[in-house]
């Protein structure tokens, strides 16, 4: 009973932080303003900026930050690790080198989201490559895996350094706000929005065999879970959802590593309900930082990872505080 409270309070708080984030910015709209241009009752500005402007960063944000926390739920889950975030696999890093690369180059935001992919699925293959040893006996192992994004993450970390000391002074502002999130070049969230229905809707199939990955290794295999076939899946499923969050809105940190522990907190576990209510955390929760990104010194835009670590840690105090 408690984590279905838990669930509807998110779902309420995903639908507040929509509206809040289609009334507040550069130009506040009144509630009025915000259902009459939803509902097309009315035309002209409020209309324009609710669906040219507002409605898809609103959709880009809760969709980039549904994917990080879904992808820390399932990180969590293979390693076992309540350290365990969506960027410790080295996507992020691999990501920013290639997207800084581009900025580098002068290239387009087309250019620059594919050099983006390329660098995260280079690091997916290095990671994976290293974590799972084929030949005679098969074999995954988390540790392995762990290490190597770690390792992976400080190599692309020297490289995107690099970048940012030989990058001309004008291309260093934009490589910055990319580094530490930036959703204003995210107007088309649906493809975003639909993996995440996808990845949320196939890691609740898996529900059950998460909560006995968590008993061990051993204890899931004598209840007849493949567990090298669970790990791959989510494995899998964590790097498609940060590669697609990174492409979203850059490198935004601690949404993945605080919403499952906020989630936890409140007296939900089983990953079956966990794995929900964590997604509506993390989008509510982005959603809410974007506004306040795009608002507090509006005209001017603020770094949407500000935010998150900003609203997030204390947050996250409060809550740890309040469990004691």
């Amino acid at each position: 009973m408690r984590a279905l409270i838990v669930l509807a309070a998110g779902a309420g708080a995903s639908l507040l932080s929509l509206l809040l984030a289609l009334t507040f910015g550069s130009v506040p709209l009144s509630l009025s303003d915000v259902l009459a241009g939803l509902w097309g009752v009315s035309a002209g500005v409020p209309h324009d900026i609710i669906w040219q402007l507002r409605l898809p960063r609103a959709f880009a944000a809760f969709a980039c930050g549904g994917l990080l926390a879904l992808a820390g739920v399932l990180l969590q889950a293979l390693l076992r690790n309540a350290l365990a975030d969506s960027y410790i696999l080295g996507v992020s890093g691999g990501a920013s080198l290639g997207a800084l690369g581009a900025i580098t180059l002068g290239l387009g935001v087309a250019a620059g989201n594919a050099a983006a992919l390329t660098g995260a699925l280079a690091a997916i293959a290095v990671v994976f490559g290293v974590t799972f040893r084929g030949g005679k006996g098969n074999e995954w192992n988390v540790y392995r895996l762990l290490l190597s994004g770690v390792v992976l993450s400080a190599g692309f970390a020297a490289l995107t350094s690099l970048i940012l000391v030989i990058a001309p002074s004008a291309q260093v502002k934009g490589m910055l706000f990319w580094l530490m999130g930036d959703l204003s070049y995210a107007d088309s969230p649906l493809a975003a929005c639909a993996l995440l229905m996808l990845l949320t809707a196939g890691s609740l199939a898996i529900a059950a065999r998460l909560d006995l990955l968590a008993l061990g290794d051993g204890k899931a295999r004598s209840l007849g879970v493949d567990v090298t076939v669970l790990q791959l899946m989510i494995f899998f499923g964590a790097a498609a959802a940060t590669v697609a969050a990174v492409m979203l809105g850059g490198t935004i940190g601690f949404v993945g590593l605080m919403m499952p522990h906020a989630v936890r907190l409140m007296g939900v576990t089983r990953h079956r309900l966990l794995l929900p209510a964590a997604v509506l955390a993390g989008g509510s929760f982005l959603t809410l930082a974007d506004t306040c990104a795009r608002t507090l010194m509006a005209p001017q835009q603020l770094p949407v990872g500000i935010f998150t670590a900003l609203i997030g840690v204390p947050c996250m105090l409060y809550l740890l505080t309040r469990r004691a």
